[in-house]
């Protein structure tokens, strides 16, 4: 992503700021920023009716520059295309004021984004987004007999790029259908991968399996490119990590990239930092659960920690900073602004990680913290138990204050 221009007012953070996506990937980023009630302003085509002096009608497509009032947006994360649609509130000659129109932004075409109030985390945002250097793309192919997944691994995204099914033989004594079989299944494996890895840019090709399918595999690639004398992939070869997995399955990704081996190669990316850091979580939470919490709406144990000084490291899903209500976008701004005043870590996992989707279903929300607090699950409880008792208290005083012969006396003939 390339920032080309950035005005906002630094007490009330009200401003614009003009991007440039420069690969697929800030697209995602865009994803993110981009939220209902913001303004945007993009180049786009639209179909154009124009009429004649004799009556006569022409259909044209005109590439114009609108700005709309941002009601939806819309992300495909395997095209990696951005759709926002809204009302547009520039005049233009083609386009009348309040009339809808989609925005597909577009590769290397300026887009400026204006928002009310522009907060840490989208300006966190840009400035990933921004950074060559927190770039780390990683290749993936999961096997097992008959079945494989390549995927492709950047500092925010998760693309499956290849899928490989074959339908491989039993081994039978005296038959060679099973060999045939694994050849063919390993040749569609190889041509995936030449097909979607991009050798000059990614740092590390992990083949990982069950069992020895991988050795099968990587055999049979270096045979291959021998022969083709494919210089290109052999010179690639020390770049090839060999994992285990429990199988072909996108899911088995994440044991293969929490592997030390992995971790060692991206040892300073955000990615291989956030795989790292969910594995203490899981970890404080089997050995040591008093410094282990999630939940923050419903349970409010990492609010109450974060309260009380005691976060250490706080793990967030980013599809909770696209909340269309304001107020929630604002809580957890507001929990991200409390840990970082205190001195504690915050970490915002993307949601198209397979780290990210495991913090998902853990609300999206969890928290190391410095030290044991063990009376937090009972203060919690507490918490929950007062509020529902204040709901049904201030429901109570609706009722009363309901005029004789209003909905009150209905509802008392319905309790007799």
């Amino acid at each position: 992503m390339k920032q080309v221009k950035r005005t906002i007012d630094a007490k009330d953070g009200n401003g614009f700021v003009t991007l440039i996506a420069e690969e697929q990937e800030d697209m995602w980023h865009a994803y993110n920023l981009i939220l209902a009630g913001d303004s945007l302003k993009a180049s786009t085509i639209r179909r154009v009716v124009t009429e004649s002096a004799t009556g006569s009608t022409d259909k044209t497509s005109v590439r114009l520059t609108l700005t709309i009032a941002v009601e939806s947006v819309e992300f495909d994360t395997q095209a990696c295309v951005l759709r926002v649609n809204g009302r547009n509130i520039v005049e233009n000659k083609h386009v009348k004021m309040g009339g809808y129109h989609t925005l597909d932004l577009e590769m290397h075409k300026p887009f400026t984004i204006t928002k009310e109030s522009w907060d840490l985390i989208a300006l966190d945002r840009i400035q990933q987004a921004c950074d060559v250097a927190s770039r780390a793309d990683i290749a993936a192919i999961l096997l097992e007999e008959g079945l494989a997944t390549l995927c492709l691994v950047t500092s925010s995204m998760t693309l499956v790029r290849g899928r490989v099914e074959v339908n491989v033989p039993r081994k039978r004594k005296g038959s060679s259908g099973h060999e045939k079989g694994m050849k063919r299944f390993f040749e569609q494996c190889f041509q995936a991968i030449l097909k979607s890895v991009d050798f000059n840019v990614v740092k590390v090709l992990i083949v990982a399996s069950p069992g020895f399918y991988k050795d099968q595999l990587l055999e049979y690639m270096k045979q291959t490119a021998v022969q083709a004398d494919n210089k290109e992939f052999l010179q690639f070869l020390p770049k090839i990590l060999m994992i285990h997995c429990s199988s072909g399955q996108k899911h088995a990704l994440g044991e293969a990239l929490a592997d030390p081996g992995v971790q060692a190669r991206l040892e300073d990316t955000k990615y291989a930092t956030e795989v790292r850091a969910l594995g203490r979580f899981f970890e404080f939470l089997a050995k040591d659960p008093d410094r282990a919490f999630y939940g923050f709406r419903g349970h409010r144990h990492v609010s109450m920690a974060a309260e009380k000084g005691g976060v250490n490291t706080l793990l967030l899903s980013d599809d909770l900073f696209r909340a269309n209500d304001v107020a929630i976008r604002r809580s957890y701004i507001n929990l991200v602004e409390q840990v970082k005043s205190l001195g504690g870590t915050v970490m915002i996992f993307s949601s198209l990680h397979t780290s990210g989707e495991q913090l998902k279903n853990l609300t999206g929300v969890a928290a190391i913290l410095n030290f044991p607090l063990p009376e937090l699950e009972d203060e919690a409880e507490a918490a929950e138990e007062d509020e529902k008792r204040r709901l049904v208290e201030r429901n109570e005083d609706i009722l009363d204050a309901m005029p004789e012969g209003g909905n009150r006396r209905g509802g008392d003939r319905m309790m007799e």
